[in-house]
C-alpha cells in the first residue's frame, strides 16, 4: 500500500550515496529511498514527498543518531543555501563517493567495457576555490522553520535580502555575510553593498510582482589578483547608478573592472544583454601554467582556476599530442583547453555555440601568439559537416567538452563518420558521458579513465574519458 504523501517515516538508517548528493535507504516493504541532507549511517526521521512503485523520495525532519563519518560543518549558512551539502563529510569520503558514483554510472548507464578507473584527483584548495560567484538582491528574506515556528501563527515582516537562492525557491533569498567559496574582496563587497543600499533604501528586486531595482551581482577573483564585478540592474536610474558604483569602487578593495547591465526581462540571463563598463579595462586577465586568458563579464571560465589546470594537464597528457596533429577543442568556450595543449598540437581548431565565448578565444590565441588556432562560432553539431572537414583538415585528435546534457547525438553520429584515432571526451556529468560512451563503443574503446574533483563539498564531479578507434 502506498503510503501518504508527507507521512513521517521513523528510525530509518541511511546504507550508502546515489547520484546527485542523495543518500539510500530502505523502506520496510524493501522499497528505496532516496533522501537529502543525510550520510551513510545516520539514523533518521523522514518525511515521504515522493512516492513511486518501485522507489521513495524523503526530506529528513530530525537526525536521531549522527553516523560516525559526520563532521562539523564549518560555514554558519550550511543548510541553507543550498550550496556546499558535503561540509559534514571529511573530504577523503566525499572524494571515495564522488570517485563510487562515476563507476556506478558508468557501469549502469553505459553497459560498455571499462578499464579500471584512475584514482580521483582532489582539489588541493577546499575552501576559495571559486573564481566566480554571484549573488541575488530580493525583497524576500528566506525563513527557517525554527523562524516560522517561533512566530506561533503571527505575521512576520517581510525582510530583504541578499545572497544565495534557497533551494528550490526562485523568490526566497538567504543573506550571505560570509562565504568561504571565494576569496576577499567577495564577503567585503557584500558587506559594503548590502549597507549602502539599505542605508539608501535602494530597492531590491521582487520575484513575483516582477519589480524593484537591484537583481544580481556577479564577482569574479582571478589568481592574477584582478578583480571583476558586474552589478545586475532592472532600469537606468543614472545618478543613483553612478553613486552605487562608485561607493562599490572605493569601499572594496582591488576592484581592477567594474560594470553594470541593464536587465529588463523576466529572467535572470544576461547573455543577450549589453554589458557596460564603468571602470577599468573591461575584462581581466587570468592564467593557466604560462598561458594568458581574457576573462570578460559574459565568459565561461573554469570556476575553479587551481584544479582546471590539472584536469587540463590531464586532457592533454591523455590526447597524447607529439606535435603533427590536428586538434578539434569542441564546445571550445574561451579556446582554454585548446590553447592549453596548442604547444604540443600542429593545428587547433575549436567551435562554440556562444558567439562572444569564441571571440574571447580569437583573443586570448592572439594574446599567447598562437598563430595555429583557429575559433568559429556555431553549434557544435551543425558546424562539424564535411565540407568544413574538407576546408579545415580531417582530426586526428578530438577532445570535446560539452554541457551537462552531454553531446548532441548528431554530433556522435558526426564523430563516428569521421574516425580520429583519438577522442578525449571531458565531462562535467557522468550520466550522460556513460549514455554518448555506448552510442560511441560501436568504433571506439574506452582506454583510459580519469575522474577529477572540481568541486569540493558538493556532488559534482568530473571525468575525462580516453576513447581509441577499434
Amino acid at each position: 500500500m502506498s503510503r501518504k504523501k508527507k507521512q513521517p517515516v521513523h528510525n530509518i538508517t541511511i546504507e550508502s550515496y546515489a547520484a546527485e548528493g542523495k543518500s539510500i535507504a530502505h523502506l520496510e516493504d524493501g522499497k528505496v529511498l532516496f533522501v537529502e541532507n543525510a550520510i551513510p549511517g545516520d539514523v533518521v526521521n523522514v518525511r515521504i514527498v515522493k512516492e513511486k512503485k518501485s522507489w521513495a523520495e524523503g526530506k529528513v525532519t530530525s537526525l536521531l543518531k549522527p553516523s560516525p563519518q559526520r563532521i562539523e560543518p564549518f560555514c554558519p549558512h550550511f543548510g541553507l543555501c543550498g550550496g556546499c551539502k558535503w561540509q559534514m563529510l571529511p573530504y577523503e569520503d566525499q572524494l571515495r563517493y564522488k570517485q563510487q558514483q562515476v563507476q556506478d554510472q558508468l557501469q549502469r548507464i553505459g553497459h560498455v567495457a571499462l578499464p579500471p578507473l584512475q584514482p580521483i584527483i582532489g582539489s588541493e584548495e577546499q575552501r576559495y576555490y571559486r573564481n566566480k560567484l554571484e549573488f541575488t538582491f530580493s525583497t524576500t528574506r528566506y525563513l527557517t522553520n525554527e523562524e516560522i515556528a517561533n512566530a506561533g501563527g503571527a505575521p512576520i515582516e517581510k525582510e530583504a535580502a541578499l545572497g544565495f537562492h534557497a533551494p528550490g525557491m526562485f523568490d526566497k533569498v538567504v543573506p550571505i555575510h560570509t562565504c568561504y567559496l571565494q576569496p576577499e574582496p567577495t564577503t567585503i563587497l557584500l558587506n559594503v553593498l548590502r549597507q549602502y543600499t539599505q542605508a539608501h533604501q535602494l530597492p531590491y528586486y521582487d520575484y513575483r510582482a516582477q519589480n524593484g531595482w537591484l537583481r544580481n551581482v556577479v564577482i569574479r577573483v582571478a589568481r592574477t589578483g584582478e578583480v571583476l564585478i558586474n552589478l545586475v540592474i532592472h532600469h537606468e536610474d543614472k545618478k543613483i547608478r553612478e553613486a552605487l558604483l562608485d561607493h562599490i569602487f572605493e569601499n572594496a578593495p582591488g576592484i581592477t573592472s567594474l560594470h553594470y547591465t541593464i536587465n529588463p526581462k523576466l529572467n535572470d540571463s544576461i547573455h543577450d544583454l549589453e554589458v557596460h563598463t564603468y571602470r577599468g579595462k573591461g575584462y581581466i586577465e587570468e592564467k593557466l601554467e604560462d598561458f594568458r586568458f581574457k576573462i570578460s563579464p559574459k565568459s565561461f571560465f573554469q570556476t575553479n582556476t587551481a584544479q582546471a589546470e590539472r584536469l587540463y594537464a590531464q586532457t592533454r597528457a591523455l590526447a597524447g599530442l607529439s606535435g603533427q596533429e590536428i586538434l578539434y577543442d569542441l564546445y571550445c568556450g574561451t579556446g582554454s583547453i585548446g590553447i592549453f595543449c596548442s604547444k604540443a598540437a600542429k593545428k587547433v581548431i575549436g567551435i562554440e555555440v556562444v558567439e562572444d565565448a569564441v571571440k574571447d578565444a580569437r583573443v586570448n590565441a592572439a594574446m599567447n601568439d598562437l598563430q595555429h588556432c583557429s575559433f568559429f562560432a556555431g553549434d557544435v553539431a551543425s558546424v562539424c559537416t564535411d565540407e568544413f572537414f574538407a576546408q579545415h583538415g580531417r582530426p586526428d585528435v578530438i577532445i570535446t567538452d560539452p554541457p551537462r546534457a552531454g553531446m548532441h547525438e548528431k554530433l556522435v553520429q558526426q564523430i563516428l563518420k569521421l574516425r580520429a584515432p583519438k577522442l578525449v571526451y571531458v565531462s562535467c556529468n557522468p550520466a550522460t558521458q556513460a549514455r554518448d560512451l555506448q552510442l560511441l563503443d560501436e568504433q571506439y574503446q574506452i582506454k583510459a579513465l580519469q575522474p577529477v574533483d572540481m568541486f569540493p563539498h558538493t556532488h559534482h564531479i568530473e571525468n575525462i574519458a580516453l576513447l581509441e578507434l577499434r
